[in-house]
């Protein structure tokens, strides 16, 4: 059962650093929170040709995405346009997706004939065959279709709705499969002598996948000082993760053997 999802963040304002990304760190999280994972992310501008091809490129690959931004009624929205062109469908309007924007347009006071009304309508525009995603915030639903979800690009509303097709179309996955790291920091070894165990532990373990990551060191706001390191370790899923502990006690010998210095990354 797959478990790992892809995002793709859309929008020229993050791209261009007028606006922070925070969908990166929430989606990240909230998977692990449910034993999912993030398997890629990608940003992309606001451009058509581009995110068409990026776009086809995606449903090709076959893993459940959340796409967030672009999906709103102005020129410099692209994404649902993109989408369809990618899919190969025409753009159809979602008579349910336009009935709710009759009633968020009513209770603003204003005209189903008005000119904001007539472009506010193009919100329920969709790839031919799209399910709807609710939105808490403002009644103006996303679109799903061929496991992506399209989400507007402002997190008070994509956040919820990200949960909301977790819980809807994914609850039976949630802490099917389980995961596993050990890592410490090797202190005053360079590189080249890690590699060999790295590549050890994976010719002997062929599905434990191992990881060392160069730091030049920090000082922490309480002016404790950790020196530069390398950060190793190993990590596996499923059954795998059961060879942990005793390819991590090898791994440790190994490095006791190199006459290395180590501690818990968490001491």
């Amino acid at each position: 059962m797959n478990t790992a999802f892809n995002l793709i963040i859309i929008g020229d304002e993050i791209l261009h650093g007028t606006r922070t990304d925070k969908h990166f760190a929430f989606f990240k999280s909230m998977l692990e929170q449910h034993g999912l994972k993030l398997n890629q992310v990608q940003y992309l501008p606001d451009e058509p040709d581009l995110l068409t091809k990026q776009l086809h490129r995606s449903f090709a690959d076959g893993l459940p995405t959340f796409v967030t931004g672009g999906i709103g009624a102005t020129p410099d929205d692209h994404t649902r346009q993109a989408a369809a062109e990618a899919l190969g469908v025409p753009l159809v309007r979602h008579a349910e997706a336009a009935e709710i924007i009759d009633g968020v347009t009513l209770g603003r006071g204003e005209g189903l004939d008005s000119a904001e009304h007539r472009r506010r309508l193009m919100m329920a525009d969709f790839p031919e065959g799209a399910a709807l995603i609710p939105n808490p915030f403002n009644k103006i639903a996303g679109f799903s279709v061929r496991e992506h979800y399209f989400l507007p690009g402002f997190p008070v509303m994509a956040h919820p709705m990200a949960q909301w097709v977790l819980d809807t179309y994914y609850a039976d996955r949630f802490h099917q499969t389980a995961r596993g790291s050990r890592h410490v920091y090797v202190f005053r070894q360079p590189e080249s002598r890690i590699a060999p165990l790295m590549q050890w532990v994976e010719e002997h373990y062929p599905e434990i996948r191992s990881f060392s990551l160069p730091s030049v060191g920090w000082t922490n706001a309480d002016g404790q000082t950790v020196a530069p390191h390398i950060e190793f370790g190993i990590k596996a899923e499923g059954a795998a993760v059961a060879q942990l502990d005793g390819a991590w006690e090898a791994l440790l010998e190994k490095l006791h053997d190199l006459g290395a210095e180590w501690k818990d990354r968490a001491e």
